[in-house]
């Protein structure tokens, strides 16, 4: 078991003292110590186990043996810059360019999903000889400034002037709260037929495109996925005004889509990115990500005579995991799993979204899915209270899971790629009780003015309010200040009499059949309700 330096208390005050404020915890009131992870499961300072329905980072499951054994048995014999020959490097980029469409073959390794981003926009103007960002509305790219200025999802945080007279927005091919919906003929056509209208108007002005960036899935944006038909239309646009089209796959790469490795490849065969970005799961919690494109556009960011070097990118311990990460994909099958999980957790949603009103839509594709809550089906109005509501109390029950969106109302799940059956039902029982309990004090569904929660660590009416939502993954709340009429006592489990949650399972991502242990004992997996 993992030892703690401090008390949890000591860690708060510590953070408090030298940590910058701006940098937030989830559940600020009550944080999270986490002292170790394995698969799905992170594990508190009690030894507590909570299921890790967040973590797109720990792509192939938390400490996975295989990465830890080849960073290791890499690192006590060489960790260097690229300047020096390695076979990892070369490796490794033939091996990640092999689930790539073949004329992305060039690669470029960096350290973080932002140093990706960056790049991207230097390969993009340097090609172009152009300037100018499209970008779609909610978009997030990344914290650095360049990337900042291209994400409306930050800078629409900014006083009035906060978007650059270089950066041009597009709507957000969103079919269920978008200006074209799931009952237009062909939402792909009309939203693409908007970027070309915000293009050919900005060109009038004299603006010139080097660029369309988009999130092959938007995450934060609140797990949006573009109508099939959408990047293809887009990209011919762009392109006929000598811009290049940038796939961000940060967030849902890896074969997180089940049965694509890549996002972008729901669009169908027929479209292919100039660039494509990598970053989070790439490493599995490790700090490394990657820039793919043509031999066409790196030529042209090599001719500009200034070199491009990066101190830690492509070094041969990163290059070693990132091989471990492949290969475990492959062999685990982690992709099927998604698959398989995925539309299994999908059907569970939509059963719910039948019987609950406050799910007025449930989107997805593999390991990528969205819960959209609503306080009236017809009017789509967000309820933004409620999802704050059910995030604070799933982690009651030991589920960490987050909500995003521009109206902060979506569940977004998005776990480690060894989640499994016996996880999906797990959550989507507790959130069916948990909808339950909302709505015993209600008419339609949705909670009365009586039932209150808190937003931002204050008390909050879920009937309305005009309160800014919180822009953290997981709200700014305290379990303690939620009040409800009906709340139930806490639980025993159903699969373990003496009360402690029984939900473990050791099958995937490399992991031995074990227990799982809690703060004050060992629960065996073979209790898991099937």
């Amino acid at each position: 078991m993992a030892t703690e330096l401090f008390s949890k208390q000591q860690t708060i005050q510590l953070r408090h003292k030298h940590i910058g404020p701006s940098c937030k915890v989830f559940y600020s009131k009550d944080p999270l110590k986490i002292i170790r992870a394995q698969g799905q499961y992170m594990y508190d300072e009690n030894d507590t186990p909570f299921l890790d329905c967040i973590n797109n980072v720990a792509h192939v499951g938390h400490c996975h043996p295989d990465v830890v054994q080849a960073a290791v048995k890499q690192m006590e014999l060489l960790n260097t810059n690229s300047r020096f020959l390695h076979d990892n490097l070369v490796q490794y980029a033939k091996q990640l360019t092999a689930t790539l469409p073949q004329r992305l073959a060039v690669c470029y390794f960096v350290n973080s999903g932002s140093e990706a981003n960056d790049l991207a926009l230097r390969l993009a103007r340097q090609y172009t000889g152009h300037y100018d960002i499209v970008t779609l509305d909610h978009a997030y790219h990344g914290h650095v400034t360049s990337l900042i200025d291209i994400s409306p999802y930050k800078f629409q945080e900014l006083p009035a002037g906060g978007q650059k007279d270089f950066v041009h927005v597009a709507p957000s091919p969103d079919t269920y709260r978008g200006k074209y919906r799931e009952n237009h003929p062909d939402p792909a056509s009309a939203y693409a037929d908007e970027v070309n209208s915000l293009i050919q108007n900005a060109q009038k002005r004299g603006r010139k495109m080097a660029a369309f960036i988009a999130e092959s899935m938007q995450s934060c944006g609140g797990q949006i996925i573009p109508p099939a038909g959408y990047f293809q239309k887009v990209a011919e646009y762009v392109h006929n005004v000598g811009g290049v089209f940038i796939a961000d796959e940060v967030q849902v790469g890896f074969g997180r889509v089940g049965k694509h490795f890549w996002a972008f490849q729901l669009q169908g065969e027929d479209f292919v990115p100039d660039i494509v970005t990598m970053g989070k799961p790439i490493g599995n919690g490790h700090p490394m990500s990657c820039v793919v494109t043509t031999k066409e556009i790196a030529e042209a960011f090599g001719a500009s005579g200034l070199e491009y070097f990066n101190t830690f990118g492509g070094n041969p311990v990163s290059c070693a995991i990132g091989l471990a990460v492949l290969n475990i994909i492959e062999k685990e099958d982690l992709h099927g799993n998604a698959t398989r999980v995925g539309n299994y957790m999908m059907n569970l949603l939509k059963e719910q979204q039948a019987k609950h009103l406050l799910i007025g839509d449930v989107r997805g594709v593999g390991f990528f899915i969205g819960v959209d809550l609503v306080k009236d089906r017809k009017k789509r109005t967000p309820a933004k209270a409620e999802a704050q509501y059910i995030i604070y109390r799933l982690k009651e029950e030991k589920i960490l899971l987050s909500a995003d969106g521009p109206h902060r109302n979506v569940l977004k799940f998005k776990p480690p790629m060894c989640f499994t059956m016996e996880n999906a039902k797990f959550l989507v029982e507790n959130i069916d009780k948990i909808l339950s309990d909302l709505e015993k004090g209600t008419r339609v569904g949705v909670p009365n003015e009586q039932l209150k929660t808190v937003e931002n660590g204050s008390p909050l009416t879920l009937s309305g309010t005009k309160r800014k939502a919180p822009h953290a993954s997981v709200p700014e709340s305290n379990n303690s200040s939620i009040s409800e009429p009906h709340q139930p006592e806490a639980s025993q489990s159903e699969e373990s009499p003496d009360g402690k949650s029984s939900h473990c399972s050791r099958t995937a991502c490399g992991q031995q059949q074990s227990s799982c242990r809690s703060g004050t004992g060992v629960m065996s997996h073979k209790r898991i309700r099937t």
